[in-house]
């Protein structure tokens, strides 16, 4: 039996390589004998050639994305040759038709229009002309002309446009890769809807980063044949509508891809027990709701990517099911509640992010398990305790993302022995104790900042010589920090050391450490005397040094920076002269005088120059106005600085802040100001001007903060010849000056700022940006209030101690978003305006020292957030109004006005009557009265009255009219008599 066996095998054999020799043979005679491919064909594909350049330069997206390496595979096309020996080109063996073409990373470039030979290979089956550099073509319909085509790929080829509508007519499609064309839109006329329905042999869809504006064709989930689905949105429009919520019943389906169509909702699909899917991606979609028990049916899933979806609840424990994860992202979420344990069976898992959710509780132990895991990431929950002690090797570990939540105690000491750790962040928790030794130099990113860390850094640190980042920024570090230590970290970029308690040594060598430093903060600590470490003289773009004692430089050497920040230390003798690079310079709060060189004029790129609270004196450099395009903020505050502000502005400048306040200077404002059209805080107080109001300023369009006070401003306001001036302003401050005249009602009532704003609505911000916020000096009740930062929504006026007269205008109601109003100290008449109680806003009126009269209108108790009123030095009387915050008013508040009684003054009402009408209603009964009314009620009376006279005369004491006279007079008497017994006794 077993000889026949071997008898039939060998036969088999022998029948086999016989085949082959006459196949090989065959196949050799033909190949070399005759050329298959028809003259026509070779020609077409010649003029396809000539019709595109090579284009090199985005080989590396090839190599990127596949792996393959892009060349020019048409250079090798030749004239006479057979064309289905070309690289790229597939001929059918018998009729020498081309049936595949694959162009794909071959470095064309140029446009695919619609007579492009490219459309003449009627037999085509294969098409791929990935990778390429075709900007400008479009999904023509000439490609609806390859009836056999099963397989498309245009993808990561630069075509915009529409897809034509005959694509749906390759209906022996089974794949169609049109990926990564990022200004290709949905189909013409019939939409994606159409393409779904007619291609029904399809296997693979990919259309990533297309602009399909459709609902989701549910009919795809339907097609049991299809293997790949990749819908992810394009930058334009995307997938909308609610995913179906059905079972999905699709067993050979490997990959489904809907991230990014962020107005695509649903649930989480559900999938029976038979699927054989391997990547699910829902990443950036409205999908919602909680993770189904049915997620653990997904036994072969290897990639879950859901996100930034909004899915919250609990992670459910049938997660342990899925065995062949290895990437699992389920961050930026509204997930909560402890993460479960779950990992001990997820042995494969290499990246695991957790982040940005609302987990609690503490980690569990069963990640220690997870010995093939890459990338750690549990930052921006709520997660607390200590980070687990013992693991069991986390020898691939290269990344460790736990910053933004409670953690407490010590750092583990693992950490400091995973061999592979590259980026480790703790920042923003609450550890404790020291900073370990680090065992493996692998490390490129360290993050411990905002903690409560202490001691000295540790010496391993400076041994990291892969070491780009560094940030131990607000911790209790203490200890001399010498600058020779850093000589390994030649790649460091950025070191961030402030807010601790360090000091510094310079050695005398260490200019040349640290040549790839692009920033270095060591602000916030106790470096002291004179500052020689010049480190990244070519490379270092970002310095802080503030808030130390360091006393001066030798230089400042550095040609690359961009922020220099050395305000806040003990700096003495001129001004050093920054680099010409920068753009932020600050040496506010130092101790520096003399004059400003001209030569800081060079610093043509500078945005920012904050010179404040220093000594320095003599006159401005004229340039100072106009050195700079880019400079939006120059703040000279409290120097003493004295003669003009520089009178020239370039035209098109960017100046946001103009600060001179509490200097010597004097002269007028320049008219120059006009041209500042970005202007919004401009602060001109405590200095000698001699000048009139200056209305003109009106015309800035973004003028939001205004200050003249203490300065030699006079004359009357008067009146703008601008239709709504100083529509943006919020703050005015015009204290302290001879202005005189009347309140300026119009400019009054063009504050729009100051009207009707809803801050429901609105975000609450700081007035500035991120390099430089705005801070301004506020009286209130005489004392100065520094606001280092000014919020959006504050508004105030200040026309204390001037000249202003007449009385308070009406329109002032109007301004109903107001938080302050001072007109105290001037010589302003008449009553308090009712309107005032629209100012619902307000927290502090003062109307002192001047001559109002009259009554404090009791409708003044619905300000509910008044907290400073002082309406002493008047001449008002009449009750003090109660309620509200009225009763948290002191005497000092209405002091020097005789006429008022009651709480919290000591004296006494005489009545408790209801309280009078509000004098404006009195002021209206005034102004109505009608002197021709008046004048016939006389001439009436006057003839009544001779009448009776002649009558008495004539009958004498008529004795009717005596009795009821004395009968009404008798009343009136007992009527008083009884009011004053009843009001003596409730007064005692």
């Amino acid at each position: 039996m077993v000889r026949i066996m071997m008898f039939e095998f060998l036969l088999c054999f022998l029948f086999f390589l016989s085949c082959s020799h006459l196949l090989l043979s065959s196949s050799f005679s033909f190949s070399n004998s005759t050329k298959i491919c028809p003259h026509g064909q070779a020609l077409a594909l010649l003029q396809f050639k000539q019709s595109f350049s090579i284009d090199n330069s985005s080989f590396w997206l090839c190599n990127d994305k596949c792996g393959t390496t892009s060349y020019p595979k048409t250079e090798y096309w030749k004239e006479g040759s057979d064309c289905c020996s070309w690289d790229g080109v597939s001929c059918d063996l018998v009729t020498g038709h081309v049936i595949e073409l694959d162009h794909s990373c071959s470095c064309l470039s140029g446009i695919i229009d619609s007579n492009s030979t490219l459309f003449r290979f009627p037999h085509l089956q294969r098409l791929n002309l990935a990778f390429n550099r075709f900007y400008g073509s479009s999904v023509s319909a000439g490609f609806g002309r390859f009836s056999s085509l099963t397989h498309l790929n245009l993808s990561y080829s630069g075509f915009s446009g529409l897809i034509s509508p005959e694509i749906s007519y390759l209906s022996n499609l089974v794949s169609l890769d049109l990926s990564q064309n990022w200004y290709v839109r949905d189909i013409a006329l019939h939409g994606f809807d159409s393409l779904v329905q007619n291609l029904t042999k399809l296997q693979k869809l990919h259309l990533r980063g297309i602009s399909i504006s459709s609902v989701f064709p549910n009919s795809l989930l339907n097609r049991s044949s299809l293997i790949s689905l990749d819908l992810s949105s394009g930058v334009l429009s995307g997938l909308h509508g609610r995913f179906l919520d059905n079972d999905i019943h699709l067993p050979k389906l490997e990959l489904l891809d809907l991230g990014g169509n962020s107005n695509l909702s649903g649930n989480f699909p559900r999938f029976s027990e038979n699927n054989s899917l391997i990547y699910l991606s829902l990443s950036s979609t409205n999908f919602s709701g909680e993770l189904p028990a049915s997620i653990g049916n997904l036994k072969s899933l290897q990639t879950l990517d859901l996100s930034y979806c909004q899915f919250s609840g609990s992670i459910p424990a049938s997660l342990e099911n899925l065995t062949q994860i290895t990437y699992l992202r389920l961050d930026g979420n509204h997930f909560s509640g402890k993460i479960p344990n779950v990992f001990d069976n997820l042995r494969n898992l290499i990246s695991l992010d957790l982040s940005r959710n609302n987990f609690s509780g503490q980690i569990p132990p069963s990640v220690g398990n997870l010995t093939n895991l890459h990338e750690l990431d549990f930052s921006d929950n709520q997660l607390e305790g200590a980070i687990p002690s013992s693991v069991y090797g986390f020898s691939s570990l290269s990344s460790v993302r736990l910053q933004y939540n409670l953690f407490n105690g010590t750092i583990p000491s693992w950490l400091y022995t995973l061999p592979s750790l590259l980026k480790l962040d703790l920042s923003h928790n609450k550890f404790t104790g020291h900073i370990g030794e680090f065992q493996f130099d692998s490390l490129e990113k360290i993050d411990l900042s905002m903690n409560e860390l202490n001691g000295s850094i540790p010496t391993s640190i400076f041994e990291l010589v892969n070491l780009s980042t560094l940030y131990l920024f607000s911790n209790n570090l203490s200890g001399v920090l010498e600058t020779s230590k850093f000589e390994k970290l030649i790649n460091l970029i950025d070191l961030d050391l402030s807010n601790n308690m360090l000091s510094l040594t310079m050695s005398i060598h260490s200019n040349s450490m640290l040549p790839n430093i692009q920033t270095l903060d060591l602000s916030h600590n106790n470096i002291s005397g004179m500052f020689s470490w010049n480190v990244g003289k070519d490379t270092l773009s970002y310095l802080n040094l503030s808030y130390n004692s360091i006393s001066g430089f030798e230089m400042l050497p550095w040609s690359s920076m961009d922020t220099l920040d050395l305000h806040s230390n003990l700096l003495q003798g001129p001004l050093p002269t920054p680099p010409n690079s920068t753009f932020f310079f600050s040496v506010s709060h130092n101790k520096l005088s003399g004059e400003i060189s001209p030569l800081i004029c060079k610093a043509s790129s500078m945005g920012i120059l904050e010179l404040s609270h220093n000594d320095f004196g003599g006159m401005l450099p004229h340039c100072l106005g106009n050195f700079s395009n880019d400079l939006f903020v120059l703040n000279l505050r409290r120097n003493q600085f004295h003669g003009i502000i520089p009178q020239t502005f370039l035209k098109g400048n960017s100046f946001r802040t103009l600060d001179f306040n509490s200097n010597q200077l004097e002269g007028q404002v320049p008219r120059s100001l006009i041209i500042c059209k970005e202007l919004e805080v401009l602060n001109l107080g405590n200095n000698k001007i001699n000048d009139t109001f200056p209305h003109w300023l009106g015309a800035l369009p973004k003028l939001q903060v205004l200050v003249l006070r203490s300065n030699h401003f006079h004359g009357q306001i008067g009146f703008s010849k601008i239709k709504s001036p100083f529509m943006s302003l919020r703050i005015i401050d015009l204290a302290h000056n001879d202005f005189e005249g009347d309140l300026p009602e119009i400019y009054l009532r063009s504050l729009k700022a100051t009207m009707n704003i809803d801050e429901g609505n609105m975000t609450r911000k700081y007035m500035g940006d991120d390099n430089y916020q705005d801070s301004m000096m506020v009286t209130i009740k005489g004392s100065e209030i520094e606001f280092v930062k000014i919020l959006n929504t504050f508004t105030t006026i200040d026309f204390s101690s001037n000249k202003f007269q007449g009385v308070i205008p009406e329109c002032i109601g109007n301004l109903n978003s107001l938080r302050g109003l001072n007109l105290s100290h001037n010589y302003i008449t008449g009553y308090i305006p009712l309107s005032f109680k629209n100012l619902k806003m307000l927290e502090s009126l003062e109307l002192s020292s001047n001559k109002l009269s009259g009554r404090i209108p009791q409708e003044l108790t619905s300000l509910t957030f008044l907290e400073v009123l002082n309406l002493s030095q008047n001449h008002l009387i009449g009750f003090i109004p109660q309620g509200s915050q009225f009763q948290t008013f002191g005497n000092d508040s209405y002091y020097g006005n005789p006429g008022l009684c009651g709480f919290p003054l000591s004296t006494r009402c005489t009545t408790d009557e209801i309280p009078y009408p509000s004098q404006e209603i009195e002021a209206k009964f005034e102004s109505g009265f009608d002197w021709k009314i008046t004048l016939i009620g006389y001439g009436c009376g006057l003839v009544i009255g001779l009448s009776l006279g002649c009558l008495i005369f004539v009958s004498g004491k008529p004795e009717w009219l005596v009795w009821i006279i004395d009968k009404n007079i008798h009343k009136n008497i007992v009527r008083n008599k009884r009011s004053t017994r009843r009001r003596g006794a409730r007064i005692s």
